[in-house]
């Protein structure tokens, strides 16, 4: 548990074994670390789009811009009933994307934010954080158009922490902890680049 602030050191040391932080609730004080038994994972090579989503796609209703509005992007994500996204860990990760490591995948629709996730990149691995939409189909464009930038960028892990049935439609699966550290530590050796 964390009630401090939460540096881009103790970030890094963190994802690079396999570690995340979440607050119970929105106003809580304090960070907890976690590690599960049973990680979520999008395999890039088994990446599934639906035919509607694909329409919507070459539709080109949203725009796609990166790292343009990062910290709005965390404060939509933590705009919900129950997030596990406290004040610590934005300004944590502003810290972060500030040195480079974290990163927004944004939709946008006539000027406004529509939907749109975060991340942290360290290697060749990215770490899913968390994603809204205030658009139908915002945040699902958004993923997207990550997993197209991590292949292009040379990414091999794209880490889900948990596997819902929403990313399970993605093509996301749940692999063990010990399984999960083997891949990650293959990524990390990797060069990629955002």
């Amino acid at each position: 548990m964390t009630t401090g602030p939460i540096s881009p050191e103790m970030l890094v040391y963190a994802y690079s074994t396999g570690v995340f932080p979440m607050a119970e609730h929105r106003e809580d004080a304090c960070v907890m670390w976690y590690e599960p038994k049973m990680r979520g994972i999008l395999p890039l090579d088994g990446f599934h789009v639906s035919h509607s989503l694909a329409r919507i796609i070459r539709k080109g209703i949203f725009e796609i811009r990166t790292d343009t509005a990062f910290r709005e992007v965390m404060l939509n994500c933590a705009d919900r009933p129950e997030t596990w996204i406290n004040d610590q860990i934005v300004e944590a990760y502003c810290r972060l994307f500030d040195l480079g490591l974290a990163h927004s995948v944004e939709c946008w629709r006539e000027g406004k934010l529509a939907g749109g996730l975060y991340g942290v990149s360290l290697g060749g691995a990215f770490f899913g954080e968390s994603m809204f939409s205030k658009e139908t189909n915002a945040s699902k464009v958004a993923l997207c158009a990550l997993v197209d930038r991590l292949k292009a960028g040379g990414f091999t892990l794209l880490d889900t922490q948990f596997l819902t049935s929403h990313l399970a439609s993605f093509g996301g699966i749940e692999i063990a902890q010990e399984n999960y550290l083997i891949l990650l530590e293959q990524a990390l050796n990797i060069k990629a680049s955002f």
